[in-house]
């Protein structure tokens, strides 16, 4: 009986060595991640506009079909007015190509197919793959 008691013992403060010392360790930090830098196209538009909703459909497939190779975004100019005078908007919708080190490359404006927009980029030097 004693033996047993003994042993019931000793795993339990075996346990609660181990825990203290766990508890006490810093943990060891992760590796930082950095974001692959991504060729981007951003479109500029309004949600009230004909051809901007027309392009609304194409960037949506364009954000599903290259997911992680390129970065799509879109600024409704309604809502965010400093946008035009940033981005020297003289018609929506704009689209505007920038290479994954953020230097821009080409300007659109109007609608545009994803085929177009897709075309664009090689033509520019940039493989989107799927």
């Amino acid at each position: 009986m004693k033996r047993k008691i003994f042993g019931i013992a000793a795993v339990i403060t075996v346990l609660a060595v181990s825990w203290a010392i766990a508890a006490n360790t810093p943990a060891k930090p992760k590796p930082k991640v950095t974001p692959k830098a991504l060729p981007r196209l951003l479109d500029l538009g309004a949600t009230t506009c004909v051809p901007c909703k027309m392009m609304a459909k194409v960037l949506d497939e364009l954000k599903v079909e290259y997911k992680g190779k390129l970065k799509v975004d879109f600024i409704d100019v309604k809502k965010d007015t400093a946008a035009v005078k940033k981005y020297k908007v003289k018609l929506i919708p704009l689209q505007i190509f920038y290479n994954a080190k953020g230097k821009e490359l080409f300007r659109h404006e109007g609608y545009w197919a994803k085929a177009e927009i897709v075309k664009k980029f090689k033509e520019l030097g940039i493989k989107l793959t799927k």
